[in-house]
């Protein structure tokens, strides 16, 4: 017997609908659109690559094909912008709203920037979307809304007091949705990412997630640091798993819709774990990195610990097939060293690195 989301992949298969999605050209927006294409889906992006690239659209064109990608719209706009946002929802019937400025430092660093981007943003696309009568309209929510709240694992109507403008924005948003259920009569669903892993995630910039930084510095056999005493964890979420809690939550029961729901494993991994993973998994590579890791002072506004329970997402979306951290990392690894090889073809690193990135691949 098919589960769920097998069910909801048929029906959809069976019968198009249009898709927006922004923050396209991101790294949860590209898995997105590579999902929905290749279920024949009609879809409309919008991104002002703020922090997406062209080059995601463009891998995700070279793997659904030509006759596919056809069936996508790309809008080079902004959701500060409401005029771009009510042109991308035209003739829409779900949005998936993954724009937003991630990073819990970069909120630190720059808060005006992360409220403007975020909670102003999803503000216009919010309105937007209900001005056009969509049939259902799901958001990038954060595990950061628990903030100090000790309790493990995480529970959806559990929350604590907030440790980063980050986690501000991203609460508001659940309150937001909430307003609008109650004055009108709007449902939008909230999916609280833990921890979000994959490939199209970069692993350039100051504000890289630390799975893509650590594995191009172990690649490039540079030193790591670890923020704390490595005995701080998370509940490391594999990309497949998003992109089919995303379609499972925008094709819910309508009793379904309007509330929020916790997106990872179940599970802890602590980064003194994920640093030793992701060590053996180059090995298998044929990379090797003999270096130890160092560790520095904890970082500002990050929690301790991180466990979601998912129980909510399995009992009211039909969220199953979960994919486990190590297979996650398995899964993951070839694109990450295919594309650190890539780079290193364009930027000068050290010539052992890029041997032993080629000799993965």
């Amino acid at each position: 017997m098919p589960d769920r989301y097998e069910s909801v992949c048929e029906a959809l298969r069976a019968h198009p609908q249009t898709w927006l999605i922004t923050g396209v050209a991101g790294f949860i927006g590209s898995n997105l659109l590579e999902a929905l294409l290749s279920l024949d889906q009609h879809v409309v992006g919008l991104d002002n690559f703020a922090t997406g690239h062209q080059r995601n659209l463009d891998e995700v064109r070279g793997i659904v094909g030509d006759k596919q990608w056809r069936r996508f719209r790309f809008i080079e706009g902004d959701i500060r912008n409401m005029d771009d946002c009510r042109a991308a929802l035209h003739g829409v019937d779900h949005v998936l709203h993954e724009a937003a400025l991630g990073s819990v430092p970069r909120s630190v660093r720059d808060p005006i920037a992360t409220h403007d981007v975020n909670l102003s943003g999803f503000l216009n696309i919010l309105c937007a979307a209900r001005d056009a009568k969509v049939q259902s309209f799901t958001y990038a929510a954060s595990s950061s809304t628990y903030g100090d709240h000790p309790g493990l694992p995480k529970v959806e109507d559990r929350i604590g007091q907030p440790l980063s403008p980050y986690a501000v924005t991203k609460y508001a948003n659940e309150l937001y949705a909430s307003v609008f259920a109650r004055a009108y009569d709007f449902h939008a669903t909230g999916l609280r990412y833990f921890n979000v892993f994959g490939k199209r995630q970069d692993p350039e910039g100051a504000y890289a997630a630390v799975i893509p930084k650590w594995t191009a510095a172990l690649i490039e056999d540079e030193t790591i640091t670890i923020n704390g005493d490595g005995e701080t964890s998370r509940d490391f979420c594999f990309i497949d798993n998003v992109v089919q809690v995303n379609i499972l939550a925008a094709k819910a029961a309508q009793e379904a819709r309007g509330q929020v729901y916790n997106v990872a494993v179940g599970d802890r991994t602590t980064l003194r774990q994920l640093y030793e993973e992701l060590k053996r998994a180059l090995a298998r590579h044929g990379i090797e990195s003999r270096r130890d890791a160092v560790y520095g002072p904890f970082r500002a506004g990050d929690v301790r610990h991180s466990q979601a329970d998912v129980s909510k997402a399995e009992q009211l979306l039909g969220y199953g097939r979960k994919v486990v951290f190590a297979d996650g990392i398995e899964k993951a690894m070839p694109w990450y060293i295919r594309f650190l090889s890539e780079q290193a073809d364009r930027e000068p690193i050290s010539a052992s690195a890029l041997s032993a990135a080629r000799s993965g691949t």
